[in-house]
């Protein structure tokens, strides 16, 4: 188990962790439901990479493509991701899975938390909060998102010095709130790739404020924090 998964604690839910290949999923739900969550990343992931053998930029780009009417749902989501912050489709990968599997749980758990990989999909019945892991910063796991009961969102994170997805800047943690968990996880890595040094949180902001769906961001990067947004931001 991925050690920050160790630090949460999911009251009143059942937590239960899906591999597939590079997925690896770690759930909350009313009860276990491993079979249906592994059913559902596997076939989401055979429309990606089947549509990666047709179109093989899909999985190298780090622009925007073009879209592509005849592709599976996912694979539209995350083109439309890309779209709307100006990265590759690959960059709302992550988020997108969390969502698919989540919204296809939701019609067996009135409560769904899917974590994948610091990319995260939750419909939750009270309030929760959701920390920040951000590597070796001072402010890591110290604060995070309150996320209001009734509310399907996506808290997607983005980071230079935690984990192996790729990154242009050098913050420690770039986290998005947004109304879908493959726009969260494209702008992250979008938001992520500006800030080079705390200097440049102030213009990461005001880029985050300009995304269409956007609701929120914390950026952190040593012991330096800048938020914007919807949902408050809270010590954990």
């Amino acid at each position: 188990m991925r050690r920050y998964r160790r630090l949460v604690k999911p009251r009143g839910l059942t937590s239960f962790e899906v591999k597939a290949k590079e997925t690896d999923l770690w759930i909350l739900a009313q009860r276990d439901l491993s079979k249906e969550a592994l059913e559902e990343v596997l076939r989401l992931r055979r429309q990606i990479e089947a549509y990666i053998q047709k179109r093989p930029e899909f999985a190298t780009s780090f622009s925007p493509l073009s879209h592509d009417p005849l592709a599976p749902p996912v694979v539209r989501t995350m083109i439309e991701a890309g779209q709307v912050v100006g990265v590759g489709p690959m960059a709302a990968v992550a988020g997108a899975l969390a969502e698919g599997v989540g919204s296809k749980l939701l019609a067996l758990s009135e409560e769904v938390i899917v974590e994948n990989g610091g990319d995260v999909f939750l419909k939750v019945s009270r309030p929760r909060k959701v920390a920040i892991y951000a590597g070796n910063s001072p402010l890591s796991m110290k604060v995070g998102i309150e996320v209001p009961a009734e509310v399907s969102i996506g808290v997607c994170t983005s980071s230079a010095t935690v984990g192996p997805s790729v990154s242009f800047g050098q913050a420690d943690a770039v986290c998005v709130v947004a109304k879908s968990a493959a726009l969260a996880d494209a702008a992250a890595t979008a938001l992520g790739n500006l800030v080079k040094a705390p200097e440049d949180i102030p213009r990461a902001i005001s880029t985050a404020k300009g995304m269409s769906g956007v609701e929120g961001v914390v950026i952190i990067i040593g012991d330096k924090l800048g938020a914007w947004g919807k949902y408050p931001l809270v010590e954990v």
